[in-house]
């Protein structure tokens, strides 16, 4: 299995709904209840999508907390293996 750098979810909010949309930091951040700086580390990939953003983000866009979840655990997981070394971690059995 090939291992690629999935993206931020961010990347995803911002080109699929905030830019498809033609909206602005300002109002999406009024939409979710969040401030814009918020919103600009998302989209910025600086800051991850929290399950109570997952949440905000799928009510606001009609999608599913579900999917903002997973898509950040598999950023985080592709992110963590590129820095942990597991060479000396002990199988159990």
């Amino acid at each position: 299995m090939t291992m690629y750098n999935p993206p931020h979810p961010g990347e995803l909010l911002k080109s699929g709904y905030i830019d498809e949309l033609k909206l602005s930091i300002a109002k999406v951040a009024l939409m979710l209840g969040v401030s814009r700086k918020t919103i600009y580390d998302i989209v910025n990939c600086k800051a991850a999508i929290t399950p109570v953003m997952a949440l905000k983000i799928a009510k606001a866009f009609n999608s599913d907390a579900e999917f903002w979840m997973d898509l950040q655990v598999k950023y985080d997981l592709f992110q963590a293996k590129q820095i942990t070394n597991l060479d000396n971690i002990q199988v159990y059995g």
